[in-house]
């Protein structure tokens, strides 16, 4: 947008008077930050009302994302930057008096996710908008999000995450698009004599779904489509509601949009998170369908205007729920409505792992959602009636969707979606091939690959402004919305000037970061090290214990040999664990031990420093992933459905170090060996295992005298405060079988860290490699990756950029 400076502070000063009655000199930076915001919203409201009646006016097809998480990370400096008007509002603040970075501190990081998922979604809907694909993102307005994680003598604390506590400037509450969701009670059908079933409820909860929608601003055009979070809330009483009753109905009803993931160790937390799914599922299909009819087309032409996308299993309702709407309020009879239902949803396969795949008891469902599991029967028979005649009866058994007493929530959104995909093309083999094969046998041509993206604008333009000005200068800035254009960075690959250029962004960038370190967890760091970064959720199968162990091994070495030739080491890492997993959280705790032991030593100086960031999430990643000069991607082959954090990292010059596991694969087809240094074993060596059943872990023990110390260490006291830790962690490797092949791929491992430090001794050389990831990280934009999805998906049009 045109907006000159002088223009910036005359509104500024003007909103700040109308929403709090002061002027600039009794404000404070909280009052600064709001009046921004409704600056902002203010900006944008003529073209968010445009694009909405556009959609509908011109009757285009629009998508609607549905997803449980949004890790959307702070906002202001993002609508910023996409409105055109960063440097604009920086200066007209400076002017003012105001810093801008002391306002974007004011924002929450709301964790409305838990990692790459949510995380890609978020990512996803801002391409969307820049793309100028008509598209909405549709998920749970969570009063608490995940957890903030606190360290207490070294374990994972959970504390709730209040983000709300002073309101989001960003949202609007649409108290008119409410809708009622139902739960509980009973349902029967009763012939109409219209030639259908009209469903009758009984002792049913209505639940009342309030949309808060939020702008969602594309990059340097008009465009602003709408992330709608769902809020729970009671139902209107009349007047002979008991206050006792409603105090207690409140508590239940708000539980469901209180936290992110509720704990599922228990009954009552699994009908909480299927209460969850179900809520927002259900007030989003009713709500597109209300939106659809004002374009005023029959029902029939549902799929030719509406796109569902599925987002992992935890939307799978989206297929019974439409099929509900269609059968009971519009009356179509069941092939007409199944048509519609599959020609109009679409699904994302998110991980590889069969045990991560939902599965929800049957009687659960029957106790919750009464009429949708008369349709989930319905389905699951005629899938059996009709497949049956085509296929081999153990073919149908093994992939319907009601089995064992459980919904396969992943055979749902296979059957009732027309495409599946997966999100490497790794992944996407593995899951035809192996974990998804008598799917692909039944329905070959439902399955495709999306490689998984990253905006470039909040993961470089934003985290990185010092590399983005270098990028700017060298190449010109079409690469914002055209990110292949990073290719031209080519071309300065021996170019020294260029390398030392970039090699001191990189030094600014450690700088800045080591200053954060010490300045939050007083800890001094050197950023002449190299930085080693591990940051991902914690979960056994991405081995951030085989980092650990190898981190010990070094130790040791210094230990032993205070004179060894090691290049200085900073290892860090960011992670939560789901506050159930107790074999995370141990690991945990074992991370932070370790780095009590090292960090302390006099001995190591300032050779080898291990720590470990609280609360990692998309505000501390935009800190750290600038400063990393090594990117530890080191899943188990075959395990990571993609990873984003490896894309992430490369696009900021890290070089990756990674077995070839989901987009690992595709990065190296485009840095080449060369410029990414890989090791471990590979997807197919590790099934082969798996069909042999030859690994037998103790053996490393015994015969890997590095491992067998390092072993040691976790059970003889060496280190302190994690005895009980460290025995389950020895036992789970040493005595239980080693599940991700931990201690097989350490040797390998430790080789590939070898070669790192060799490389990162030669400025030079390491440097072009930084550069040549910067510049092959284009194609991982997800600009690109939702222009395929609309295009080969979704069909729908977008502003389509060269790739």
């Amino acid at each position: 947008m045109d907006l000159s400076k002088h223009k910036f502070k005359a509104d500024f000063k003007k909103m700040l008077t109308e929403v709090y009655s002061m002027g600039l000199k009794e404000s404070e930076a909280t009052e600064q930050f709001f009046t921004l915001g409704n600056l902002i919203r203010s900006y944008i409201a003529k073209n968010w009302s445009k694009t909405n009646q556009a959609y509908i006016e011109k009757k285009k097809k629009q998508v609607y994302y549905f997803s449980m998480e949004f890790l959307l990370g702070r906002m202001l400096k993002s609508n910023l930057l996409n409105l055109g008007i960063l440097e604009t509002v920086r200066d007209g603040l400076g002017d003012l008096g105001i810093d801008l970075e002391a306002l974007v501190q004011i924002e929450p990081d709301p964790g409305l996710g838990n990692g790459g998922l949510g995380r890609l979604a978020a990512c996803f809907i801002d391409s969307m908008a820049t793309s100028e694909i008509p598209a909405h993102g549709n998920g749970i307005r969570y009063k608490y999000g995940l957890f903030k994680q606190k360290f207490v003598n070294g374990y994972q604390v959970e504390l709730p995450e209040n983000w709300l506590q002073n309101g989001n400037v960003w949202e609007t509450r649409k108290m008119h698009a409410a809708v009622t969701v139902r739960f509980y009670g009973h349902v029967w059908l009763e012939h109409s004599g219209e030639g259908h079933l009209v469903p009758h409820y009984e002792d049913a909860q209505e639940v009342l779904a309030v949309p808060y929608d939020s702008a969602v601003i594309g990059f340097d055009n008009e465009i602003v489509n709408t992330l709608r979070l769902w809020s729970a809330e009671v139902p209107p009483q009349d007047e002979s509601t008991d206050y006792w009753s409603f105090i207690h109905q409140r508590n239940e009803i708000e539980s469901i949009s209180e936290v992110l993931y509720p704990d599922d160790s228990n009954y009552e937390g699994r009908l909480l998170r299927l209460k969850q799914e179900y809520f927002f599922v259900s007030a989003g299909v009713q709500s597109i369908i209300r939106h659809y009819k004002k374009m005023h087309l029959g029902i029939e032409h549902l799929a030719e205007k509406v796109a569902i996308h599925i987002n992992d299993t935890h939307p799978a309702l989206c297929i019974p729920e439409l099929m509900r709407i269609l059968l009971d309020e519009e009356h179509m009879d069941w092939e007409h409505a199944w048509h519609l239902t599959i020609n109009t949803m679409s699904y994302t396969n998110h991980t590889i792992m069969a045990e991560a795949m939902e599965k929800w008891p049957i009687e659960m469902i029957q106790t919750l959602l009464p009429r949708i599991v008369q349709i989930i029967h319905e389905i699951d028979r005629r899938y059996v009636m009709e497949m049956g005649r085509l296929f081999d009866s153990k073919l149908i058994q093994s992939t319907r969707i009601v089995e064992g007493g459980h919904v396969r929530m992943a055979h749902m959104a296979i059957i009732g979606s027309h495409s599946i995909n997966g999100v490497a093309q790794l992944h996407t083999n593995i899951l035809k091939e192996k974990v998804l094969h008598p799917f692909c046998l039944i329905y070959p041509s439902k399955f495709n690959n999306k490689t998984n993206g990253i905006t470039q604008r909040r993961w470089l333009m934003l985290a990185n402004e010092p590399l983005r000005h270098l990028i700017d200068r060298k190449i010109g800035n079409e690469w914002a919305t055209m990110p292949t254009e990073l290719k031209m960075l080519k071309a300065f690959r021996e170019d020294k000037r260029t390398l030392q250029e970039l090699a001191e962004v990189k030094h600014q960038n450690k700088v800045r970061f080591a200053r954060f370190v010490d300045q939050s967890m007083g800890l001094e760091i050197n950023p002449e090290a190299i930085f080693d970064v591990q940051i991902k959720r914690l979960h056994a199968y991405k081995r951030q214990l085989l980092n650990l162990l190898h981190i010990l091994s070094l130790y040791f070495k210094l230990k032993d040999h205070p004179e060894a030739d090691l290049y200085p080491h900073v290892f860090i890492f960011g992670a939560k664990a789901a506050p159930s997993y107790t074999y995370a959280k141990q690991i945990i705790k074992l991370i932070n031990s370790v780095a009590d032991l090292i960090n302390h030593d006099p001995d190591i100086h300032d050779k080898l420093k291990l720590i470990f960031v609280e609360n990692y999430g998309v505000s501390l990643a935009e800190k750290i992933i600038p400063a990393a000069d090594v990117s530890e991607q080191i899943s188990l082959a075959s395990k990571e459905a993609s990873g984003t954090s490896n894309m992430k990292l490369m696009l900021n010059g890290a070089i990756t170090l990674a077995t070839l596991d989901g987009a690992n694969v595709e990065i190296k087809e485009h840095v080449g060996e060369d410029n990414i240094v890989l090791f471990g074993l590979r997807a197919d060596e590790v099934y082969h295992y798996y069909n042999e059943g030859t690994y037998h872990a103790h053996d490393y023990y015994e015969k890997n005298q590095v491992l067998h110390r390092v072993l040691n260490a976790l059970i003889d006291g060496t280190i302190p405060g994690a005895e009980a830790e460290g025995n389950a962690i020895f036992d789970s490797l040493v005595s239980y079988g080693d599940e991700y092949f931990v201690l097989r791929d350490f040797d390998d491992y430790a080789a590939a860290q070898g070669r790192i430090d060799r490389l990162y001794r030669d400025p030079l050389i390491w440097q072009k490699m930084a550069l040549i990831n910067i510049a092959s990280a284009g194609i991982f934009s997800s600009d690109y990756t939702v222009q395929q999805y609309a295009s080969q998906i979704w069909d729908v049009s977008s502003k389509v950029h060269r790739i």
